[in-house]
C-alpha cells in the first residue's frame, strides 16, 4: 500500500469563523514576556530565581551562591534576573539581600488564557 494511502486527508476549510479571533499579545506585552522567558531559560539562573523565590522573604548572597558556577559568575546571573525584574535587592554593609519581586511572573499566566 502506497505511503499516501496510509496518510488522512487534511480537515477541508469550510470558512473562516470567529472563534479564534482573539487579539493575542500585544507588542509590549510580549516584550516584557519575552524578556521573563530568556532571563528564566539559563538553569543557573533558574536555580537562582527558585531559591530566592523559596525563601518568601529575603535572603543573603551567601545563601545562594553555591550553585556550581565562581562568584562572578553568580554575580552576573543575578544582574540578569535584576535587570528582568524578577528580583531586586540591597546592600547591607558586606552583604547584599535578595528577594522576589511579588506579582513578576503574573505575564506569564497570561499566555494561552
Amino acid at each position: 500500500m502506497p505511503l499516501a494511502e496510509n496518510l488522512a486527508a487534511p480537515p477541508q476549510a469550510t470558512g473562516c469563523d470567529d472563534s479564534c479571533a482573539a487579539p493575542g499579545m500585544t507588542a509590549d506585552a510580549s516584550e516584557q514576556t519575552a524578556g521573563l522567558f530568556k532571563a528564566l531559560s539559563d538553569p543557573v539562573r533558574l536555580r537562582l530565581y527558585s531559591r530566592i523565590a523559596a525563601c518568601g522573604g529575603e535572603i543573603c548572597v551567601c545563601d545562594i551562591s553555591d550553585v556550581g558556577v565562581s562568584q562572578p559568575t553568580v554575580s552576573h546571573h543575578l544582574r540578569k534576573l535584576r535587570d528582568a525584574g524578577l528580583i531586586d535587592c540591597e546592600r547591607r554593609g558586606t552583604w547584599v539581600y535578595y528577594w522576589a519581586i511579588p506579582g513578576a511572573l503574573a505575564p506569564l499566566k497570561d499566555i494561552g488564557a
